[in-house]
């Protein structure tokens, strides 16, 4: 699917994979994010013979002009879940926002696991 927006540039369509990749750099680029994990068992099966890791974990979705992330995400052992997870989210919308000019509703960040 994509996200179309219509501005003074024209016309703009932007595919879903396109944000997912934005996202997966701004995730991976915080403090405290070891790894993206999959969503599911049959998401992590395509992953395995795709070569772009920044797609995986991320999951996007829109409507009307309004988009919405949910991230899938490992931390490193001793950080402070919170402020990491208030970091990413302020990271993605910001970064999103930026890329699409459009409004990002909601960054959901869910901590799948912990890594040493």
């Amino acid at each position: 699917m994509t996200v179309d927006t219509n501005n003074y540039y024209g016309n703009i369509s932007i595919s879903d994979n396109s944000i997912r990749v934005v996202a997966g750099y701004a995730v991976l680029d915080c403090y405290g994010v070891v790894d993206l994990v999959s969503r599911s068992i049959v998401d992590s099966a395509k992953e395995l013979f795709k070569k772009e890791n920044y797609s995986k974990g991320i999951k996007i979705s829109h409507i009307d002009n309004r988009i919405f992330i949910d991230v899938y995400c490992i931390l490193k052992y001793g950080v402070s879940v919170s402020a990491v997870a208030e970091s990413l989210r302020k990271s993605v919308k910001y970064t999103v926002e930026n890329f699409t000019g459009m409004l990002v509703d909601a960054v959901n960040i869910h901590v799948v696991g912990v890594r040493v």
